[in-house]
C-alpha cells in the first residue's frame, strides 16, 4: 500500500515541476515573505502547510494544533478557534534566515481540489448563507455592478448573488473587488513553482493521502485526518454532480473562460478538462 502511495506522490510531483519548468520562467525567483503567507508552521513534526480553502484546510489546522500539543484532540477543535484564534504561526512571521530554515529543512505540503469544485463550494459557503462579510463586501459590489435593475434591498445587503453573477465578477479584469483566497489560484496562494513542495495530497483522496501523510512524518498512531464537515454540516458536500448543476447555469463560452482561468492549476495537479 505505501509503495503506491509513494509512487502517486512521485508522480504527482514530477508534473508539478514539469508543468513549472514549461510554463514559468521565474523558477528562480527570491522567496519573499508574501509568497509564503498562507503556509502555517508546526515545529515539532517539522511541517509546514499550504493552506488551500475548501480543500480541507480547517481539519488540517486542527491536525496541526494537536501535533503542536495545543488540543488532545481534533474533535475539541471549534471552527471559530481554527481560523480565528491564531494558534498557529505562518512562515512570513519568522525572520529572513527562519523562513528559509524551515523552507529547506521541514516537510512542506499542500492539499488541492479539482478546481470547478472548490469554486462552487466556496460560492455556496460565502453567498447561499448568512456572511457578515462577503455579503456586504462582495455580494453589494458584485449585484450594483453585473444585476439589471436590482432592488434597494439587494443594493443595501448584497445577499441573494446568483452564481452567474458571481461568475461573472470572477472573469472581470476589472473586478470591482479584488480577489479573495478562497477563489484565487493554488500557483498563487502557495507559489508551487517557487517552493518546492514534498507531499501533493488531493481532496479527492483526502483519507489515503492524510493518513499517508501523518505516517510520513511519524505523527503518533491514534492521530487520523477528521472527517467531518466543518461548516453547513447538515448540507451535502459539493460534490462533481452539485458542481455541473452550478456550472450548467453558464454559458458555453463562461464555462470555456472559467476553464481558462484555472488553466495553470488544472495542469499542475493533473485534473482533467471538465
Amino acid at each position: 500500500k505505501w509503495k503506491k502511495l509513494y509512487q502517486i506522490q512521485r508522480e504527482r510531483k514530477r508534473i508539478m515541476r514539469e508543468t513549472c519548468s514549461k510554463y514559468k520562467s521565474n523558477n528562480r525567483r527570491i522567496i519573499t515573505p508574501y509568497h509564503v503567507s498562507r503556509i502555517f508552521v508546526e515545529d515539532k513534526y517539522r511541517v509546514l502547510y499550504c493552506e488551500v480553502p475548501k480543500a480541507g484546510c480547517s481539519n488540517w489546522k486542527r491536525v496541526l494544533m494537536v501535533l503542536n500539543g495545543l488540543a488532545s484532540s481534533t474533535k475539541d477543535i471549534q471552527h471559530n478557534t481554527v481560523h480565528y484564534g491564531n494558534y498557529l504561526k505562518r512562515l512570513d512571521g519568522f525572520d529572513h534566515k527562519g523562513i528559509y530554515h524551515r523552507l529547506n529543512t521541514y516537510t512542506k505540503m499542500i492539499f488541492i481540489r479539482e478546481p470547478f469544485e472548490k469554486l462552487v463550494s466556496a460560492f455556496r459557503d460565502k453567498f447561499e448563507h448568512p456572511n457578515n462579510y462577503y455579503h456586504p463586501v462582495f455580494g453589494k459590489a458584485i449585484i450594483s455592478r453585473y444585476r439589471v435593475n436590482a432592488t434597494k434591498e439587494a443594493l443595501r445587503t448584497g445577499a441573494g448573488v446568483t452564481f452567474k453573477e458571481f461568475i461573472q465578477y470572477l472573469l472581470d479584469v476589472h473586478r470591482p473587488v479584488g480577489m479573495d483566497i478562497h477563489w484565487d489560484h493554488v500557483n498563487r496562494l502557495c507559489s508551487p513553482c517557487l517552493i518546492d513542495y514534498d507531499f501533493v495530497g488531493k481532496f479527492e483522496s483526502m483519507e489515503e493521502d492524510a493518513n499517508f501523510f501523518l505516517h510520513l512524518i511519524g505523527a503518533p498512531q491514534n492521530l487520523t485526518f477528521p472527517k467531518f464537515k466543518d461548516r453547513h454540516s447538515n448540507e451535502e458536500r459539493t460534490t462533481n454532480k452539485i458542481t455541473q448543476q452550478y456550472f450548467a447555469q453558464l454559458s458555453p463560452s463562461q464555462r470555456q473562460q472559467s476553464y481558462d482561468f484555472y488553466y495553470m492549476d488544472y495542469l499542475m495537479f493533473n485534473y482533467s478538462k471538465p
